[in-house]
């Protein structure tokens, strides 16, 4: 066992390396470019950013200036797509975290401006400034090129909410140009937003147009995306089918009294440009596009056209940054046999090994009825998550879906206490019975309570916006799968001899103690792994949305706050786990397959139907629910890691603290330390 976990770790450790070695070369164009992390104070805060350089670009030699960021919940790295092109073909790039996100932080105090801890006063201050500051800070620098009247040659980029603080920084710039006679930004292309939330600020699609000052100016506005670009007398939900260019929005934006053709370009009366780009996507999918990115680097080829001196003319077409992302999900792969081989190898040394208890499989089901019993079960299991991913997540109290857990939780409860009583009366097996009766009582009653307040209160105590849903819901399915093995325990289990040790539970208290420490060291040297690729070569572990990252310290608080809700998930979810895929008949890849479908099967299955209607038909499955869906995408590796993480430690402990300690602290750091988080 011990030469295992030490081949188990030495492959993670060589995926690693191997992984994030060779996606610093493609992050740096193969060598064109310098990738530096940087920070700069601002009025409003600090920002920070990855600053890429290429070479040649130097205070005797400035370059056009483009600077991207991300959306909501997101962090500088999700532009790697534009940043590696642009910066390759010569142009700099300061791929920018919005503050509070990231290695970003904004001023309290700020907070109070927009209306303190409620949800609007914790969800406007991040965005309306961040591209703002983060021109200023650029236009200062000696490499970014000004023309001769002193106006900046910066382009700004953003997605989603990035897309928002970009609209206001031209329309700032311009404001203030009205003053100073200086432009500090020359273009903008945003990605995925229009002017819905900017609209808020004072700046719609005519104020903004009347500040165009003459720019050369674009939009990606995704066909299928789940939030924008809906034409006005569209029916109620967002994610359906969209064609901005035709809407009287896209037309007054490209200053059209007939509906326009998307990339197409047009002129301006203040003498600017500006086109509509309308791939066939949705509205993650914009950062993790070929066709996209091609529209970034065609839509700066033409605004900096007058100072494309030292650019090279490399086609839009031809590019690199997906062999980054390759790269980096190579290093992901190592990262799991990293975390897998260090628990592996610390629980074969001394002292660490009392964190092992016995397990016995159990028996196989026999019988056409029995199996058809425990698949109907298991499908139930995997299939409940994905039922109520909407209720939960976009329902609310109330609502028909949520109604039913609410009075499901409240009839259970009551009858795990008549359960209860009756065990008491019992003169045989009274225990097992006992036991599960309260298990029953306790999750039917977090089950209503929870359904009866569907939601984590805003405010400084819960101030990860973005996660209060996911946490809920998370919440939510714990309390579903508790009740749900609880019942079947309780009818189908207690008397045939399965006590809590099937499930992986014991209750011995040095077990438990030790499977945390090794959970615990497992979790700090894969961070330290994390941490050290990061430094050495500005790479972390992700694929598309998901993202181990490195973070500041700062957010541990937040972390821990959450932290005892993901906990309980992973306890329930390992527990589950254990007891379904711990048979003679699954000791193979059918186990881990199994153990991945019960984590993320339903989410899945969600997906499928959500966009396959969506493609298919124009109109998803659920309208209503955007930015829930968007979620769940990233939500599907995580559950899956945790699934092969809980059936393969399980197996080697004996018992399900040590994964599930570990699953909560890794998937609660990883989840907190890839969104917004207010009041730091």
């Amino acid at each position: 066992m011990k030469k295992r976990a030490l081949i188990t770790l030495a492959v993670g450790l060589c995926l690693i390396l191997l992984g994030s070695v060779l996606a610093s070369v493609f992050h740096s164009g193969a060598g064109a470019t310098t990738v530096s992390r940087i920070s700069f104070d601002t009025p409003n805060g600090t920002l920070s950013g990855l600053l890429y350089m290429p070479k040649g670009a130097s205070a005797e030699n400035p370059r056009p200036t483009v600077v991207v960021t991300h959306g909501y919940l997101n962090s500088a790295e999700m532009q790697d797509a534009n940043a590696i092109e642009l910066s390759r073909r010569g142009f700099v790039v300061l791929a920018l975290d919005q503050y509070d996100h990231g290695h970003s932080d904004l001023n309290n105090d700020i907070y109070a401006m927009f209306g303190g801890e409620t949800f609007t006063g914790m969800w406007f201050p991040f965005w309306v400034n961040s591209m703002h500051d983060a021109v200023a800070y650029m236009y200062e620098q000696p490499y970014v090129l000004k023309d001769e009247s002193g106006n900046g040659i910066i382009g700004v980029t953003g997605h989603s909410m990035g897309g928002f603080g970009s609209s206001m920084a031209l329309a700032m710039d311009e404001q203030e140009f009205l003053a100073t006679g200086v432009r500090k930004i020359y273009c903008g292309l945003t990605e995925g937003s229009d002017f819905s939330y900017t609209s808020f600020m004072k700046i719609d699609v005519a104020t903004a147009d009347m500040l165009g000052g003459g720019r050369t100016m674009g939009k990606v506005a995704a066909q299928y995306d789940e939030f924008f670009f809906n034409a006005p007398d569209d029916p109620a939900g967002t994610v359906r089918h969209k064609d901005y260019a035709s809407t009287p929005e896209g037309m007054a934006f490209l200053e059209q009294t007939e509906p326009a053709k998307a990339n197409t370009w047009y002129d301006t009366a203040d003498g600017g440009k500006r086109i509509i780009y309308e791939p066939a996507q949705t509205h993650p999918w914009n950062h993790f596009s070929l066709t996209t990115t091609a529209y970034a680097v065609s839509f700066y080829t033409e605004a900096f056209k007058d100072y494309a001196k030292d650019i090279k003319d490399i086609a839009p077409t031809s590019q690199m940054w997906q062999f980054k992302e390759l790269c980096e999900c190579v290093a992901l792969v190592g990262f799991v046999f990293l975390i897998i081989g260090v628990a592996s190898l610390l629980i074969e040394l001394p002292f660490f090994n009392k964190a092992k208890t016995e397990l016995r499989p159990l028996p196989s089901v026999e019988g056409t009825g029995a199996k058809f019993g425990t698949f109907s079960l298991l499908l139930c299991l995997i299939l409940l998550p994905g039922i109520f991913f909407s209720p939960l997540m976009d329902g609310g109290a109330g609502s028909d879906m949520v109604n039913i857990l609410l009075y499901l939780g409240g009839a259970l409860a009551i009858g795990g206490a008549v359960g209860f009583i009756y065990s008491l009366l019992r003169k045989e097996n009274r225990l097992p019975h006992l036991v599960g009766s309260i298990f029953v009582m306790v999750a039917g009653v977090g089950l209503a309570l929870i359904s009866h307040y569907p939601t984590y209160v805003t405010g400084k105590f819960w101030n990860a916006l973005g996660i209060n849903s996911i946490a809920y819901w998370t919440l939510g399915c714990a309390l579903i799968a508790l009740l749900a093995m609880s019942v079947i325990y309780v009818a189908s289990k207690a008397d045939k001899g399965v006590t809590l040790k099937h499930y992986g539970v014991t209750l011995n208290p040095v077990a438990i103690l030790v499977s945390i420490l090794v959970a615990v060291i497992t979790f700090v040297v894969a961070y330290a792994v994390l941490f050290l690729m990061d430094l050495l070569f500005k790479a972390d572990f992700r694929i598309w949305t998901f993202a181990f990252k490195t973070f500041d310290f700062n957010i541990v608080p937040t972390i821990l706050k959450y932290f005892p809700t993901f906990l309980l998930f992973y306890i329930v979810s390992t527990a589950s786990i254990t007891i379904n895929t711990n048979t003679e008949k699954l000791q193979g890849i059918k186990g881990y397959l199994l153990a991945i479908a019960l984590n993320a099967g339903g989410g899945m299955l969600w997906l499928i139907h959500q966009y396959g209607k969506l493609f298919a038909t124009g109109v998803a499955a659920h309208p209503g629910s955007a930015l829930s869906g968007i979620v769940l995408i990233a939500m599907i590796p995580t559950l899956s890691i945790a699934a092969i993480i809980s059936r393969n430690l399980y197996k080697k402990t004996g018992n399900i603290w040590t994964p599930a300690f570990l699953n909560a602290m890794l998937m609660t750091t990883m989840t907190i330390a890839n969104t917004m988080i207010a009041f730091k």
